[in-house]
């Protein structure tokens, strides 16, 4: 089977079950699940359904055995839409990548806000006559202490 033929396959493959994850399934486990990809061995007997899921890792788990368990309907659902002698057996793998890109850009924002905090410090070290409180610098004769 050609490439082009595989990538359109799995493309469907996606497309059918990111709509049903997100309009059919009533499994409390499956939530806020994005499909990010689909990979289709050659001989379309298997697909690969990697899938990004917003929480921690005992989410990730609980939505994993969701889909596991919503399996067969997910290939049902692409039964309907792929006209092909085999309808491929769903395998459903978290996928790394996104959470890999949030610990980098939580990362980067630490590293911006310590960069930050340093480059006050260092500027309020540097003008020690500069007054940053709102308190007057001469005590009120008519204040009681």
């Amino acid at each position: 089977m050609t490439s082009r033929r595989l990538l359109k396959a799995a493309e469907a493959i996606r497309e059918v079950v990111a709509r049903a994850i997100l309009t059919d399934l009533l499994d409390p486990r499956v939530r806020d699940v994005t499909v990010v990809g689909v990979k289709v061995s050659a001989d379309m007997r298997e697909a690969k359904v990697a899938v990004s899921v917003r929480g921690d890792e005992k989410q990730e788990r609980l939505s994993l055995r969701g889909l596991e368990s919503a399996a067969g309907y997910l290939q049902s659902k692409i039964a309907e839409r792929i006209d092909s002698r085999y309808i491929p057996r769903l395998r459903f793998e978290i996928s790394k990548g996104t959470r890999s890109a949030m610990e980098v850009g939580e990362l980067l924002a630490q590293i911006r806000r310590e960069r930050e905090a340093n480059a006050s410090v260092a500027e309020d070290q540097a003008n020690p006559d500069t007054r940053t409180d709102a308190s007057p610098a001469v005590d009120d004769p008519g204040r009681e202490t």
